[in-house]
């Protein structure tokens, strides 16, 4: 797999973890800051995959869906809904992913942007 392609996987992985963030709220118990805080940080970590996927030079991108998916993690204790199981560890468990996810593209798109690409198996 070359860089490209592994690149892509990890923007569409982020695309599924923030329409699964966002769509959350429908099957798990919320208040209103779950509710908000699950839905717009769904769609921003979704919307950056797709700007991935769209400009694969634009790193940038891959920096703002690591630093949502730690905003995601934080989430049920700043906006005070760790009370809400479901939602919280939603939360916690896709801002990690997402973290993951990010961090793993960066050496890729590095990697592209110096013209020595590194091959993944």
């Amino acid at each position: 797999m070359n860089v490209y392609t592994s690149s892509r996987a990890q923007d569409v992985a982020a695309v599924v973890l923030g329409a699964i963030t966002a769509l959350t709220p429908l099957w798990v118990d919320t208040n209103d800051a779950a509710n908000s805080s699950l839905i717009v940080l769904g769609v921003l970590i979704a919307a950056s995959g797709l700007a991935q996927m769209l400009s694969p030079d634009l790193s940038i991108a891959d920096v703002v869906m690591g630093v949502l998916g730690f905003l995601l993690f934080l989430s049920p204790w700043v906006m005070g809904f760790t009370e809400y199981a479901g939602a919280a560890w939603t939360a916690w468990i896709i801002g990690v992913l997402t973290m993951v996810v990010a961090f793993a593209a960066l050496p890729a798109v590095n990697g592209m942007m110096h013209g020595n690409p590194v091959a993944h198996s």
